[in-house]
């Protein structure tokens, strides 16, 4: 199946203005903005719609904290949302949308929406960067640092589920859906990928009681860490708690920094992650902070050599 990733989640929230002003600072362009709500998009038209939590619209919430309401994937062509409908439909009610996307539920209960895709491809550059030995990333007199740059979220990277059971949840997606895993983390959970996604992963679950199901994190990728470390800075100057991070991660080699957000759940920025095809073999490891990172920061306040060191300001 030719499922590219998620395209879109949709959230019930209980504070639209706080939502709406983490994720513009966050760096998402506002789109749509009503009384009931609005859609944040990153530069491949990727993103994040809020409404209230009470909007009859919706579909009906977890039992459980969780502000998730939706997950819509998007896929390649007409040809494999009609390949879903029919290998989804065997047991489950499927939603035909006005807009000609599908809506279900997964094995879970999470709500979840396919349709073709609606991101734009991107042309963009990536980082640059200048490495003794190679040839130069990044010519003669093209800085590296640049205070002002934008550093705008690209795509929408990944999601990572709470769940109670995810030896089912897991099975729903690789015999259904034909995602694959790359790696995993024995009794925690899996990393998954679609067929026509490369990225190590855009699906990774976490076995934990049934109260906590829902949403743990999303992420969107930036161009590279320098825009990943600016982007963050920016958010802890704004106010934002950061709940993790900077650092990178062993499984999938991305760089990271997790933010709390209003919407119930972390949002993570991302960058510079692994990509397998089906030449890959998996790995398994028990998790640990060990396995869960090959190196972790903390942000502290900018500091310049005379002054008190770093961190012990004021």
């Amino acid at each position: 199946m030719r499922i590219i990733g998620p395209d879109e989640l949709i959230f019930g929230v209980d504070d639209l203005d706080a939502c709406r002003a983490f994720l513009v600072d966050y760096g998402l362009d506002e789109v749509d903005r009503t009384e009931g709500g609005a859609s944040y998009h990153a530069l491949d038209g990727t993103g994040i719609t809020i409404r209230k939590r009470s909007d009859p619209s919706l579909p009906r919430p977890l039992p459980t904290a969780s502000m998730l309401r939706k997950t819509i994937y998007g896929v390649e062509d007409q040809e494999t949302l009609e390949e879903i409908a029919a290998e989804l439909g065997k047991d489950r009610d499927i939603i035909r949308e006005a807009d000609g996307s599908l809506s279900c539920r997964d094995d879970l209960d999470f709500a979840l929406g396919f349709r073709v895709t609606t991101r734009r491809k991107l042309d963009l550059p990536a980082e640059m960067i200048n490495s003794p030995g190679a040839k130069p990333g990044r010519p003669a007199n093209v800085l590296g640092a640049n205070q002002d740059a934008e550093a705008k979220p690209r795509t929408l990277s990944h999601i990572v589920y709470f769940v109670p059971d995810m030896e089912r949840l897991t099975k729903f997606y690789i015999e259904r859906l034909k995602f694959v895993i790359t790696d995993k983390f024995t009794n925690t959970g899996p990393f998954l990928r679609p067929q026509s996604n490369f990225d190590h992963h855009v699906l990774f679950m976490i076995q934990t009681p049934a109260y906590m199901q829902g949403l743990e994190h999303l992420a969107f990728h930036m161009q590279g860490p320098t825009e990943l470390m600016l982007a963050g800075s920016r958010m802890v100057k704004k106010g934002y708690e950061s709940f993790w991070g900077p650092g990178r991660h062993k499984f999938g080699s991305n760089w990271f920094w997790y933010f709390n957000s209003p919407l119930g759940t972390h949002v993570e920025y991302d960058a510079d992650m692994d990509l397998h095809d089906g030449a890959w073999t998996e790995r398994e490891t028990p998790m640990s902070a060990e396995a869960a990172q090959l190196f972790l920061f903390e942000n502290v306040e900018k500091w310049a050599p005379g002054g008190p060191p770093p961190g012990k300001q004021g």
